[in-house]
């Protein structure tokens, strides 16, 4: 079986798919995968990490650009096009994956004028520009929120969860606390602004020192910053005294979840998912530039739920930051009521569940293949070319 995965551009959309590849590799040892994105997106340094070769293509994000901006990413997006039907027929793929992000676009559509059964993966709650066109032509639409249901076409859209790496579910608290210096008896809150940081998130860690200047013995941190803002975070963390581990990108993120009493992180839906699979409270800060405001309301989700505590980006301070942090600290009947709840969000099978869809395609696909090439036609309702649709 071949699997060609399509998108990235953040880890929000490239780690679904780095799941989806696991699953595969667990579940069919022969099978191949290999992605298809960017030289610029995150998925050029992590998926030759994660052991699977990858192709680029050319391509440009529409959202939040200039009217002139737009216009060379739509010259881009038609030669994205090209070449992944150009590479798709190199590659010969029994089915391609567009995870998200604008990498996805040029395969999964090349995909449908080759005729590959493709299957779109949405991770938010109100989709993205991307996945909205190609749920129109894809044979398979798996989604994360049962709100995203009316964006999509019936009879070929399926709620699966987002999937998750597998390597999440069985982060080693004992390992992490060497792995990052951290101490044992201390309560740990980890701070995740996204692959790239965060800069309002780093600014009102750094400047909630202050207030939580009496519990410095008590509390410690472990800080994703960015690339941007690692000297100047880890500058005040020298300045405030506050006992903690700061690292510009952290890629043992299932240690830095299992060594987490606390999580304060953006709410993109992967990293939701996640933290809900594993069960972790959280205080979430959601971007407020995200398209259609898909992480304030991802984030006003979990917090209706009880999973989370939320403070929107125009509210976010030191001070405010610090109170949270406090309360959740002495609070631990709060706490565990959070856990429970973030556990009973979470769905850690989804990538299975989308393993299963993208199987049970492919075998109705050959079946049909079979059909054609001997001639039997079946005239059963859901039997003729394009029942694959309804799995």
């Amino acid at each position: 079986m071949r699997i060609v995965i399509a998108g990235g551009g953040t880890g929000g959309h490239l780690f679904p798919g780095i799941a989806i590849a696991e699953e595969f590799r667990m579940r069919y040892p022969d099978s191949e995968v290999a992605f298809i994105g960017t030289e610029h997106g995150i998925e050029a340094t992590i998926v030759p990490m994660a052991g699977y070769p990858i192709h680029y293509i050319g391509a440009k994000g529409f959202v939040g650009k200039s009217l002139m901006k737009k216009f060379s990413a739509g010259i881009q997006t038609v030669f994205s096009v090209r070449d992944a039907r150009r590479l798709l027929r190199r590659l010969k793929p029994d089915a391609i994956i567009g995870v998200g992000g604008y990498a996805s676009f040029g395969p999964v559509f090349a995909g449908a004028l080759l005729s590959i059964p493709s299957i779109v993966a949405e991770q938010n709650s109100v989709p993205g520009l991307a996945n909205r066109v190609l749920g129109k032509i894809a044979d398979a639409i798996c989604l994360t929120y049962y709100e995203s249901i009316s964006f999509f076409p019936m009879g070929k859209t399926f709620v699966t969860g987002n999937p998750i790496r597998t390597g999440i579910l069985s982060g080693d608290r004992n390992n992490a606390y060497g792995l990052f210096g951290l101490d044992r008896s201390k309560f740990t809150v980890t701070i995740v602004g996204g692959s790239s940081g965060a800069r309002n998130i780093n600014n009102a860690v750094c400047g909630s020192f202050p207030y939580l200047h009496t519990l410095r013995e008590e509390v410690q941190f472990l800080h994703q910053t960015g690339k941007g803002d690692f000297e100047s975070v880890r500058g005040a963390y020298r300045k405030w005294g506050v006992k903690g581990t700061t690292a510009a990108f952290i890629y043992q993120m299932a240690e830095a979840y299992a060594v987490a009493d606390l999580v304060v992180a953006r709410a993109g839906a992967t990293t939701l998912a996640e933290l809900t699979a594993i069960g972790k409270p959280m205080i979430l800060i959601p971007y407020s530039y995200a398209a259609a405001r898909h992480q304030e309301l991802n984030a006003m989700k979990l917090s209706e739920m009880g999973a989370a505590r939320v403070i929107l980006d125009h509210d976010l301070n030191g001070e405010i930051l610090a109170k949270q942090i406090r309360e959740l600290y002495s609070d631990k009947v709060m706490r565990a009521e959070m856990e429970r709840a973030s556990r009973a969000i979470g769905k850690p099978d989804a990538a299975q569940r989308v393993v299963d869809i993208v199987t049970s395609m492919l075998k109705k696909n050959a079946v049909y293949k079979h059909r054609s090439r001997t001639g039997v036609v079946d005239c059963r309702v859901g039997a003729n070319k394009g029942s694959h649709k309804n799995v």
